[in-house]
């Protein structure tokens, strides 16, 4: 092992406020909460604060931070920018700068233990919270890859005023709802500690248990899962083998029945001008990393001998017919640039392109049926081969 990847590995200073942070909200939700609720009980009108701010606070990070900011997946008007930046902060979870340069070194260096700052390959307990409780090569920051958000006035006053922002959003709010209502206790117990500790582990399992357990349909080189019982807890953030192949898509779960509440939100407000320029994945491109992943799989099963002679000749004929259709969508792509780009946008040839496109989606999308009905032919075989 080099040195570089062995100093990876040393744990160096502990950084007390996380440690304290997560330790106090942990304990008080863990201990605290419960034994209150026991014997003095809780209020409907807490619980209903506690899932107000939880969902603002969630929504913040993933419709915030991570898909508006990290990824610039579409653009808002600057008063949902505000809030997000006002319940990010109550979500203590770090300044907008902070959070989105750690993110996108993630994204670059992904599974790299010398790079990446939370490197599922270093271990759950250190991708779920570890990496923030003590100092490690990775935790240094220069903001070298957040340049952009420099440049963003609310994102810098935020985090020039992250602490009485985040003061006033938990401890300031919390009073005057406990004021209100005749209960502050209660109140910073579930609206407060509760929400703090359920917001923090359920954001925090997408490093850990996402990037340990479930599906990869779209990428095999990389830790990243799409686990749908996790999903349901963390706002859409679950389809996140889909996002590490596709992460300027400003959607997760990409299909109407995927459970992806910040991809409806973001949706929602741009059909009232609140966000604009939605990016998404083209269907050509989605189905085609789908196809070549299941080549992948089909290329190792040949190479250790386990497939039948006759469905080395099939896979070839797929393999052509791919290389055939993905030529054809250049050239259409083509076409509709030169289109979009003359001097009048031909409406009629920019139709019969789109046409020929969405052909050509369903095309691969069936050849996709084809290749996992001839795998499947295949399990099926062998036990009758072995009789």
């Amino acid at each position: 092992m080099n040195t570089t990847s062995i100093n990876s590995t040393v744990k160096r200073k502990r950084f007390w406020p996380p440690t304290l942070l997560f330790a106090i909200t942990g304990l008080l939700a863990i201990i605290v909460v419960p034994l209150y609720g026991f014997i003095f009980g809780y209020h409907w009108y807490q619980w209903l604060a506690f899932a107000v701010m939880g969902a603002m606070c969630s929504l913040s990070i993933t419709a915030g931070y991570h898909r508006l900011w990290s990824h610039k997946s579409y653009e808002a008007h600057w008063a949902l920018r505000l809030l997000f930046a006002l319940f990010g902060a109550a979500a203590l979870q770090d300044s907008i700068l902070k959070w989105c340069d750690h993110h996108r070194h993630h994204h670059q260096f992904v599974d790299d233990n010398n790079r990446d700052p939370y490197s599922a390959k270093r271990g759950f307990w250190f991708s779920h919270i570890e990496w923030m409780m003590h100092e490690y090569p990775t935790s240094h920051q220069n903001f070298e890859n957040v340049q952009d958000l420099k440049r963003d006035k609310i994102v810098m006053w935020q985090h020039n005023n992250y602490i009485p922002i985040t003061a006033t959003m938990n401890l300031g709010i919390l009073t005057l709802l406990g004021i209100c209502t005749g209960d502050i206790i209660g109140m910073f117990l579930l609206a407060g500690a509760l929400r703090i500790a359920f917001c923090h582990h359920t954001t925090f399992m997408v490093n850990s248990i996402i990037h340990r357990f479930g599906s990869q349909p779209y990428r095999d080189d990389v830790t990243a899962c799409d686990n749908k019982i996790v999903n349901f807890f963390v706002f859409g953030e679950g389809y996140h083998n889909y996002h590490h192949a596709f992460q300027l898509d400003y959607r997760n779960g990409i299909h109407w029945f995927h459970y992806d509440p910040t991809k409806w939100v973001i949706k929602a407000l741009s059909l009232i001008g609140i966000t604009r320029n939605l990016k998404v994945a083209s269907p050509v491109k989605i189905q085609k990393a789908k196809l070549d992943l299941q080549f992948k799989k089909a290329r190792k099963k040949l190479e250790s001998g386990s497939l039948p002679k006759g469905v080395e000749e099939a896979l070839k004929s797929e393999a052509l017919q791919l290389t055939h259709t993905l030529e054809k969508w250049e050239q259409l792509q083509l076409k509709s640039y030169k289109a979009k780009n003359g001097e009048k946008p031909n409406k009629w040839e920019l139709t019969q392109i789109q046409t020929k496109t969405n052909e050509l989606e369903y095309s691969l999308k069936m050849q996709g049926e084809r290749l996992q009905a001839l795998m499947e032919h295949v399990q099926e075989e062998k036990p009758k081969e072995a009789l």
